[in-house]
């Protein structure tokens, strides 16, 4: 059976109750979250101003990346689909607001209300059709669509993520930017196989020079020179600064075609014209045939009335 826990189960299925009670009591996984919860803090660059900020962490669980939240002085709204991870938090007395919900179905909060958005180890889930309903590439259009639109203009979305392959990464992302967002995915390690972590980092609006990614940190825990992370293609910092945008239809003029289809037909004329008179000189020098012989050499073109013409005036003169 295959060790990562979306492949297994649903998420309000897997993390059952006793499932909840043992992912929390872990040592290592609330030194793992905890880790992942600064780094995501740090990349989401909040302004330092003294302000409590409101922040939203999608897939909250039992409530161990917003006591992070927390201890850095700003509200949060926890967001989960597994009641029993929400019992846990309760009973853990988190400082959050928190929400019982599917991300795949919209997060359903007020527009432009929110500073700043993390979310650890839950957005890979989108990717999995757990039910017959479920469509992974609708589902993350549902939750990238709700999420720029509750976010000021201006905020980042962190999410650290462990997809599956690069085609789900793509996936990701491209919903992502499709949805209004810039910005790319951040490598932390990238050249080590137990450290090496991934961060989408999303910034609600247009790209700009504030907006550009982060670079991610290398094995000695500094950032990495461009250099250091260009020699493998997967592992290197993924940058795409805006959506793609379809392209746009060009117009066409109320008053009809334009100068130049004119031209262009004014040409294609001019060649068959030129290819009937060369068959008709062919015709008239080298055969006497019937006048309607010639009419059907001619007719492998459009322009069989004038041609007609033309040899009836040869036949009179």
């Amino acid at each position: 059976m295959s060790s990562r826990p979306e492949l297994q189960a649903p998420p309000e299925i897997f993390y059952d109750d006793t499932e909840a009670r043992k992912y929390t009591s872990s040592s290592r996984i609330i030194e793992i979250q905890s880790i992942l919860s600064e780094r995501a803090l740090e990349l989401l660059a909040l302004t330092d101003d003294g302000v409590p900020k409101l922040l939203l962490d999608i897939g909250c669980g039992s409530g161990l990346s917003g006591e992070t939240l927390s201890e850095n002085g700003h509200h949060w709204i926890g967001l989960d689909i597994s009641q029993s991870m929400l019992n846990v938090a309760v009973e853990r007395e988190v400082e959050g607001d928190l929400l019982l919900g599917d991300m795949g179905q919209g997060l359903g909060l007020r527009h432009h209300v929110i500073d700043g958005a993390i979310s650890i180890s839950a957005v890979q889930w989108l990717c999995n059709a757990d039910k017959s309903s479920h469509n992974p590439r609708l589902r993350l259009k549902a939750f990238f669509g709700s999420l720029y639109r509750c976010l000021a203009t201006g905020a980042r979305a962190v999410f650290q993520l462990y997809p599956e392959n690069i085609h789900q990464r793509e996936l990701i992302l491209t919903s992502a930017m499709r949805a209004g967002f810039s910005g790319g995915v951040v490598v932390d390690y990238p050249h080590s196989t137990k450290s090496r972590k991934e961060y989408l980092v999303l910034t609600c609006g247009p790209p700009s020079i504030s907006t550009s990614v982060p670079k991610g940190k290398g094995e000695d825990g500094e950032s990495c020179s461009d250099d250091d992370s260009s020699e493998d293609e997967e592992n290197q910092t993924v940058c795409i600064s805006d959506r793609h945008r379809p392209r746009k239809r060009q117009k066409i003029s109320k008053r009809g075609k334009g100068r130049e289809w004119v031209l262009k037909e004014e040409g294609t004329y001019e060649k068959q014209r030129k290819c009937c008179a060369s068959r008709h000189k062919i015709h008239s020098s080298e055969t006497k045939a019937p006048l309607l012989i010639i009419i059907w050499h001619c007719s492998w073109c459009s322009h069989i009335p004038f041609y007609i013409s033309c040899l009836w005036r040869m036949a009179c003169c």
